[in-house]
């Protein structure tokens, strides 16, 4: 990984060079899923305008929700998917609109496991309710690694056969290699929140006796072999991430160490940056049963960035520029992600740079907006500061 810097800015704006991709800065919008694909599961007019909206708003990568890489995957039927060729064509506007903004579009790449069939975030993501089946939502059978259901009211999974994992791992490859294709400079592997590949790694979801169970090793191998069939489908300059629950809030579960081990696993394998997430194995599909709390999940980042010697992204409750600093200045990640920050201010990192002591003339600003906002601050002087706030009232 090489760096270009510059000594003058902070190094939350500074380049960043993974492979053969580089970011402008180290700002990135998380994936987020918004139930508004297009029929037969496609990118449309809403996915263009939300996420191209971050990449006016000065975030050096994008990365969409999601994205399903085989029919069963899918968490409802609304979402993204890259398992058919037309699927994946529909990404080029999108892909076509970020890089010509300067942005680094990426892709998550996801197979929603035993928490397939669910209900959309605002109904509260748990089982669809026969109202809902009557009203026309389609029902299909989820899978994982083990016939346990996520809950008393949840559909049982499918347990998928060996033979059958194999085909998931190969779906995998498919879909990295059709978001490259599509125009995707990133991909990244969704190995946490308890969807499948989270289901494998877990003792408390994973009880197979065949070669993709039992021991660490064993519930590791899907992973494991996913990343290999993915970074082997994409060209070599492709960043290629990976999201990881490094707790997954039980008790008997998966545990922070169990990711250190997993992460050193996965750079073997050509990982280039791991993702550290947390919870979500039980219950809803984002319930963390993990405490919250300001940059609650930096420490994982931290400790995997350090032990298992791999670059990290720190995602979670990150709200303000001089914080996000201060987690690369201390060297407890490589790139600072948010989701929720960026959905209730789609410039946030451009604000992060007027708090870092930059942009103060809105050079960093796309110049349709930027010139009109320096010209703003001569509006603006004597009773407000360039960024808005009242100083005094005359």
């Amino acid at each position: 990984m090489a760096i270009g810097a510059t000594n003058k800015l902070p190094l939350l704006f500074q380049p960043l060079t993974i492979r053969g991709v580089t970011f402008k800065n180290r700002c990135v919008v998380a994936p987020m899923i918004h139930y508004r694909a297009d029929a037969g599961n496609t990118c449309g007019a809403f996915h263009l305008v939300h996420l191209g909206k971050f990449a006016l708003g000065g975030f050096g990568a994008v990365f969409t929700e999601t994205t399903a890489v085989e029919p069963r995957g899918l968490n409802t039927d609304l979402d993204l998917a890259i398992f058919n060729d037309a699927q994946a064509e529909s990404f080029r506007p999108l892909t076509s609109f970020l890089k010509a903004e300067g942005v680094v579009p990426a892709i998550q790449l996801g197979h929603a496991g035993r928490k397939a069939c669910i209900q959309t975030a605002a109904e509260g993501m748990g089982p669809l309710t026969d109202a809902q089946i009557k009203d026309g939502r389609r029902v299909w059978q989820p899978v994982a690694p083990s016939p346990i259901a996520v809950g008393p009211e949840w559909m049982t999974p499918h347990e998928l056969t060996t033979a059958e994992v194999e085909d998931v791992v190969d779906a995998f490859a498919a879909g990295a290699r059709r978001a490259v294709e599509a125009g995707f400079e990133v991909v990244e592997i969704h190995g946490a929140h308890g969807y499948l590949i989270t289901s494998f790694l877990s003792p408390v979801t994973n009880k197979r006796g065949d070669k993709y169970g039992g021991d660490l090793a064993g519930r590791m191998r899907m992973a494991l072999e996913v990343a290999e069939a993915c970074r082997a489908a994409i060209p070599d300059r492709t960043p290629l991430f990976f999201r990881a629950s490094c707790v997954d809030g039980t008790v008997e579960g998966w545990q922070l160490e169990d990711t250190v081990v997993l992460a050193r696993e996965l750079k073997a394998r050509g990982v280039d940056v791991i993702d550290c997430s947390s919870g979500g194995l039980l219950g809803a599909a984002t319930a963390a049963r993990v405490t919250r709390s300001l940059g609650f999940q930096v420490p994982f980042s931290e400790r995997v960035r350090r032990e298992a010697d791999i670059p990290t992204m720190a995602v979670g409750i990150i709200l303000e520029g001089q914080q996000a600093e201060a987690i690369l200045q201390e060297g407890k990640a490589d790139l600072i992600a948010v989701g929720r920050q960026a959905q209730y201010n789609a410039n946030v990192a451009l604000h992060w740079a007027h708090e870092l002591g930059i942009n103060k003339r809105f050079e960093l600003w796309h110049p349709e907006y930027g010139w009109w906002l320096e010209k703003r601050i001569r509006t603006l002087e004597g009773f407000a500061t360039p960024e808005g706030v009242v100083t005094k009232r005359d």
